[in-house]
């Protein structure tokens, strides 16, 4: 049992384990290198080599206790037929949803048009250090569904028109997204990996009184399914605030991400029961080493005696500098 694991399933650990969100990706010079003669982004994920190669690219130059699969949660939009593109400044666009395309699909068909992310995982464990856990990811099903059908009508700020508008239509795919989620997770656990992230990105957009309904009823049947195929399991419904309380009351994942916003002493005394992760706001990588080392330490010292794996309130940015990232890594590795 590896570090990560240790702190999700025992809940203890002698050390503070630490990984990072989108730790394989656009702030290292070495995948921007791959990423300007790979313009297709989607095409990137399903070439099952450079996917590896960019998972394992942080593994090499840093400490790191886990790699997570180079990928992303819209693969499984894809999967189910829909068109996505990423466009500079705009991020995911995704093609109109059809209905009656994406009750069709089958597991077979959805399972062939992902098999590159399954066999990069495969290849990624072979050449990972067995002491590193591998973590595999999903989006949530509320999440997945805000894309799908376009809910937002800017960057956070959720289309209520086009909610009640499409409610009957949401209602009638949540079950079906829920059962592909389902069949990605057991892939990706088949083919290696040995933590599973679920990332509710766009929780916080959700109304009060549709919380059980498309949050933590959805988050639930995920969690189950991981647990009951044996492998611990993260939760990360990110904007929660103070219902972050709720959301692990019902959900009981084996860990759980807080962001950037939630104050870490409130989630020390408020979150007991799980393994909690995270925190630490990623622009503070783009100050200087001694903020760095402060405000590491202050999460450190707050979860000094409770199961707590270091990593950020949400994902790496592109224009951290590599430097930072290793006083970050030795600032954990070395604090007693």
């Amino acid at each position: 049992m590896n570090s990560i694991q240790n702190c999700l399933i025992k809940k203890s650990s002698t050390i503070t384990p630490i990984w990072l969100m989108r730790q394989a990706g656009r702030y290292l010079p070495e995948f921007r290198k791959i990423r300007k003669s790979n313009p297709n982004f989607i095409k990137l994920c399903l070439n099952s080599n450079l996917s590896s190669e960019i998972t394992l690219q942080p593994m090499r130059r840093f400490d790191l206790d886990a790699a997570i699969i180079f990928s992303d949660i819209l693969m499984v939009p894809y999967g189910l037929g829909q068109t996505v593109e990423f466009k500079k400044n705009r991020g995911p666009v995704l093609s109109s949803f059809n209905m009656n395309k994406f009750m069709n699909n089958t597991e077979i068909q959805f399972t062939n048009k992902l098999k590159p992310i399954y066999d990069a995982i495969k290849k990624t464990r072979k050449k990972l250090n067995k002491k590193k856990s591998l973590i595999s990811f999903v989006g949530s099903t509320w999440t997945l569904i805000v894309y799908m059908l376009g809910l937002k009508k800017e960057k956070n700020v959720l289309d209520i028109k086009k909610l009640k508008k499409k409610s009957s239509e949401i209602n009638l795919i949540l079950k079906n997204i829920n059962y592909f989620l389902t069949i990605h997770i057991k892939n990706q656990i088949n083919a290696g990996a040995d933590v599973v992230q679920i990332f509710d990105s766009w929780a916080g957009l959700i109304p009060n009184k549709k919380l059980e309904e498309y949050c933590y009823i959805p988050n639930k049947k995920l969690v189950d399914f991981v647990k009951n195929n044996k492998t611990p399991v993260i939760c990360f419904p990110k904007g929660l605030k103070k219902k972050y309380r709720s959301f692990l009351d019902i959900v009981r994942p084996d860990g759980l991400n807080i962001d950037y916003n939630i104050d870490p002493e409130w989630a020390r005394k408020n979150l007991e029961g799980t393994c909690l992760q995270g925190g630490m706001n990623p622009k503070i990588l783009l100050t200087n080493k001694k903020k760095i080392i402060e405000e590491a330490t202050k999460y450190l010292k707050i979860f000094k005696d409770s199961p707590y794996i270091f990593n950020l309130g949400h994902g790496m940015l592109p224009e951290i500098n590599p430097n930072n990232v290793e006083t970050l890594i030795q600032c954990v590795k070395e604090y007693k």
